[in-house]
């Protein structure tokens, strides 16, 4: 990206004060379009990089699978979200637009705000749980550097939080907060420099594991608990759709990121070396990390070490972890640069997800609703507080929670409108839309698109009563079978529906 945001240089001067736009919504010249593969592979590396990412594997194992079904799961998944990501990237590279811009083609100028609200939210509860995630393993290592910090405020609580969690809290907050504010160049920069290193201190963890344990563990010869094909499927199905809603949030936004390459080759090579095959090695190497710390710490309960903050806790304590005699590093000073170095790592992969993927959308959707009131760094202010609004540790606290009410949950609400998107930019409009248009509210794409609130509508409804019944709001009594088979499959019923009656709504409708 560049030294400043986006002008107006791209707008016929009428629209230079159209109450819908501003320097952030504008399309970005194409002289400024400099992003390359390399750009876009190092975004989604160091997105993928995550402390969600490396809990997916652990998620899946503790629903029942082996090792290699819950990475045939995790890289299946990604490999269907890459198609939406991979179509709805193509409008923002060719027009320079973002994502609340080019949705104004199949919602209206008007409409759009739809979407974009509900991509918003869903960023919102994903920044929290980001930054509460951050913050924990901060936590994590103030309390090897200073134990006592452990009971700083006694018993009191903030929000549910205990004080030193709801301090670390708001240090990562300010802090995901504060590079953001300082303009999407830092953006670029930080994604730079931060994806390769990720990759270099967790292959050093996972070296060093294996290694101190003397082998991979045991994990690698842990069965699967499912008895028949017909009970893991009643697991893989919403599985894959929560792995697929993991990234269906960029499926629809990823115009933010490739209204600045430098064309459709870089964007689309970058985003399929970055996105699968990162999710796949680096839960990869989720799985031999737990293991091995399973076999190294042999008094931690399974389900911990799926937990990369727990284990490194273990690893940098002063007191001897369980199942061994010693703490694992013998000098004060040599522990406490493991934990350094371990903070460091773990707050960069979370800090340049949590921008990257759960800011820089919704700022840009806030300010779609108001672009003349509403900054791109204002918007990006709202959804930080809006992250702390939703309580997002409440979110993480089951495996089934965070996969089935969450993840899937989301999941349908998100596929009907990329089905509405990719069907309008690929079909009805043929891949050409009329830029001055899509910021007049007089223009050919008009205030509001019922065609497209219909088949948004339609595309969720179906999986509303399962989701109510999974979250346990109704109970769906006799006819619970039939919603909840549906449900799994919401992020695929749901992009269905709403492309094909959107299509059908717009072969219909008379021509303006």
């Amino acid at each position: 990206m560049t030294d400043s945001p986006p002008d107006l240089s791209g707008l016929p001067a009428d629209l230079h004060d159209s109450r819908l736009v501003n320097a952030d919504l504008a399309p970005v010249p194409v002289e400024r379009r400099n992003w390359t593969t390399y750009n876009y592979a190092a975004l989604w590396m160091g997105m993928a990089h995550c402390l969600p990412t490396y809990m997916l594997a652990g998620g899946l194992v503790a629903q029942g699978m082996n090792w290699w079904q819950a990475l045939l799961t995790i890289g299946l998944g990604n490999l269907i979200v890459l198609i939406p990501i991979l179509l709805n990237a193509h409008p923002g590279t060719k027009y320079g637009l973002p994502f609340p811009v080019v949705v104004r083609s199949s919602f209206g100028t008007v409409g759009a705000n739809v979407p974009a609200m509900a991509r918003a939210v869903v960023a919102c509860g994903w920044f929290g749980i980001q930054t509460y995630l951050g913050g924990e393993a901060m936590k994590t290592f103030l309390v090897a550097v200073w134990p006592a910090f452990a009971t700083v405020g006694g018993d009191a609580t903030v929000m549910g939080l205990g004080v030193p969690s709801a301090i670390c809290f708001g240090v990562f907050w300010l802090v995901n907060i504060g590079i953001i504010v300082a303009g999407m160049n830092a953006l670029k920069f930080f994604e730079n420099w931060a994806a390769p290193l990720l990759m270099v201190l967790a292959l050093w963890l996972l070296v060093w594991l294996v290694r101190r344990a003397g082998d991979f563990g045991p994990t690698f010869d842990e069965p699967s608990k499912f008895e028949s094909m017909g009970a893991f499927w009643k697991v893989f199905v919403p599985s894959l759709t929560g792995m697929i809603g993991f990234w269906a949030t960029l499926s629809l936004n990823i115009p933010d990121f490739t209204r600045y390459g430098k064309g459709q080759r870089e964007q689309a090579w970058g985003q399929a070396l970055g996105l699968p095959t990162t999710m796949i090695a680096f839960s990869a190497m989720a799985v031999v990390i737990t293991s091995a710390s399973q076999a190294l710490l042999k008094g931690v309960p399974a389900a911990e070490l799926w937990d990369p903050v727990k284990v490194l806790s273990y690893l940098t304590s002063a007191d001897a972890p369980p199942g061994m005699e010693a703490p694992v590093f013998a000098g004060d000073g040599t522990r406490l640069l493991v934990a350094l170095i371990a903070l460091v790592a773990v707050g960069v992969a979370t800090i340049s997800t949590n921008i990257a993927a759960n800011i820089v959308s919704p700022a840009n959707d806030f300010a779609n609703l108001a672009p003349k009131r509403i900054s791109f760094r204002t918007g990006a202010v709202i959804t930080g507080l809006v992250g702390i609004a939703i309580m997002p540790w409440r979110l993480l606290a089951s495996a089934d929670t965070y996969i089935f009410d969450w993840l899937v949950g989301y999941s349908a609400l998100l596929g009907p409108i990329a089905g509405i998107m990719i069907a309008d930019y690929w079909i009805v409009k043929r891949k050409t839309l009329v830029v001055e248009d899509l910021y007049r509210h007089d223009g050919r794409y008009g205030r509001v698109n019922w065609i497209a609130m219909v088949a948004l509508a339609l595309g969720v409804a179906p999986n509303v009563p399962g989701f109510l019944g999974q979250v346990k709001v109704i109970d769906l009594g006799e006819a619970g079978g039939f919603w909840s088979t549906l449900y799994p499959y919401a992020w695929f019923t749901g992009l269905a529906i709403s492309a094909a009656v959107y299509l059908l709504g717009m072969r219909l409708r008379p021509p303006r």
